[in-house]
Order: structure tokens, then sequence, then C-alpha cells
């Protein structure tokens, strides 16, 4: 299943001077220079010298991809968004603020509320999973009997979890709990979750981690995942294109990039529901996820974010 693609670029974070002062307005003209630079100057996976870049209709056109959103940042901001083709075939055109199904972009954004809660001082990223987990336990075995479970390891698909990733519910069948999910019991379509080698040794990825670390989420606060998300985490950076509802409510489906397969043509029912919240269930626009990048990098520098609900979920 194909998705109009979207994408959140950074040319450059920072001022670009040396004398630490702000950068010379750029004018209008100048961005669409840096637009047209982007749409003409597709590389392709590997590359040789002399070897020309692709257009970005060229491309769309070879993969058969409706369409495309792009975000930019530029000089530590959101510099310029833009959609491209359309949201269905021979539908309404993308533009910046059409929703897309952020797929595994799905697992960072949920790793920040993790990590938010630890800093407040409400989860231990190093101690057993399974004292914090209520509803459900990773079952005991003899990996487990030797090292427990960690969010860290979770976090980082190094926690031994089965189950790579989720393919979502087509419109019109049941959709499991999450329960069902975590035990791969019917309708579930994935096989139970269990830590088949030893936590902490190697890196496996691992979306069947992430929905170990939803039903956790829920646990410990007593909050449906998709509202703790967005008072931690959506609403304070300003993504307030984004939401982790499944399926997408009714409302928003006219403002969504609608799947379509590999040959081009729409999947029948729309969007696939994903349970697994966490793992996959977000949706989004590039300009959101820009932000959520720019969050990033103010932690990583050690700036402020904006994550004043935090402590109080």
């Amino acid at each position: 299943m194909l998705p109009a693609i979207m994408t959140s670029t950074r040319a450059q974070n920072g001022p670009s001077t040396s004398n630490g002062k702000s950068p010379p307005p750029v004018t209008q003209a100048e961005i669409e220079a840096r637009i047209q630079r982007v749409l003409g100057g597709l590389r392709p996976p590997i590359g040789f010298a002399g070897q020309p870049h692709a257009s970005l209709t060229a491309r769309m056109s070879t993969l058969n991809v409706p369409g495309v959103s792009i975000a930019v940042i530029h000089n530590g901001a959101v510099e310029w968004a833009r959609g491209f083709g359309v949201a269905l075939q021979g539908g309404r055109p993308v533009g910046p603020g059409t929703l897309f199904q952020a797929g595994s972009i799905s697992k960072p954004v949920a790793a920040m509320a993790v990590m938010a809660l630890a800093q407040a001082g409400k989860l231990d990223l190093d101690v057993d999973v399974n004292s914090y987990l209520k509803s459900w336990k990773v079952p005991a075995n003899s990996y487990t009997d030797k090292t427990k479970v960690t969010l860290r390891e979770l976090l980082s698909h190094s926690a031994g979890t089965t189950v790579h990733g989720f393919a979502g519910y087509q419109a019109g069948l049941q959709i499991p709990s999450l329960i069902d999910v975590l035990d791969g019991s019917p309708p579930a379509n994935n096989p139970p979750i269990v830590v088949d080698e030893p936590p902490g040794r190697n890196f496996r990825y691992s979306g069947g981690g992430y929905t170990i670390v939803q039903q956790l989420l829920i646990d410990i606060t007593g909050r449906p995942f998709e509202d703790l998300l967005d008072e931690t985490v959506l609403r304070p950076l300003g993504m307030s294109r984004s939401s982790y509802r499944q399926p997408l409510p009714a409302r928003d489906l006219p403002h969504a990039a609608m799947p379509h397969t590999i040959g081009g043509d729409p999947v029948a029912g729309g969007p696939h529901t994903y349970p697994e919240l966490a793992a996959a269930g977000l949706w989004t626009t590039p300009t959101d996820l820009a932000r959520f990048d720019l969050a990033l990098l103010d932690a990583w520098a050690g700036r402020p974010m904006p994550m004043g609900t935090m402590a109080s979920a």
C-alpha cells in the first residue's frame, strides 16, 4: 500500500553568519529559486559523477505516486512548505495541510512522550517494564527470566521482542483491541508479541516493542494513548494538524491523502486502520514533522522545549 508521500527536509539549522547575527531576510524570489532546485534536483539512490538528477514530476510518474508534500527547514525555521500532485487519483490537490499516514515515524513521536515522562520522574527507563504494565505483561520465558525488558531497550529496538511491523485493517474488518494485538489473538492479524532472544543484546526492529510501550503508557497514566500524545507532545510542539486517532475521524478524511497500490490505483476502502498507535498510528503533515525535528534539535542543543504539560500527564 503506497500513500502519497510526504517529507520534511533540513537544508540548514542555525544562523549562517559567523558573527552570531541573524541572517538577512530572504526574498520570495530566492525561496522560489531554492524550491525549484529541490524540484529538479532529486538524486538517485546511488550517485555517480556526472549523473543527471531527476525532477520530482518524473520520479512521481515513474513510481506511480499521485501526490507529495514537502516542508523544508532553513536557518532553524520552516522556510517553505508545498504540495504537489493529488491526494487521490483524479481528486483534490495536495497542499501543505494535507494529512498523511506517517507509518513508522509514529515511533519517535511516541518515544518523545516516554522521554518527557521519564524526565518528569514518572518513568524509569531501566527497570522491568512489567512493573509498570497492568493490563498485560511481557510473557515470561527463559530469556526474560535472566534479563528483564526495559523501556530503554523497547525504544531502541533492542529488547528482543518480535513482530517487525503491522499491516493494519482494511475498511469493513473488525478492529482488534490492543490486548488482542499483544497476544496475537483474533481478530488481530499478527503473531503474539514475545521476547525470543536475550534483551539488550542485539538491535532488531520491532513494531511489537512499541506496542508494548503503548500499553505501558496507557496503564501508568490511565489516559487513552491518542489523548496522552495530543496533550504531551503534539499540542505543546504546535503540531496542530497531527493526531493518533484511528480510524481517522470522518471530518478529517476530506483533508487526507488516500493510499494507493504500487501500480498507482486507489486502495479499496481507503486508509487502513492501525490500533498499534505508537508503532504506526500517526496522521500528520511535513510542516508538523518539521516542528518535531526542530524540537529535537533544541533538545540536543540543551535549549528549552515547549513541553509544559508533560509533568502533569
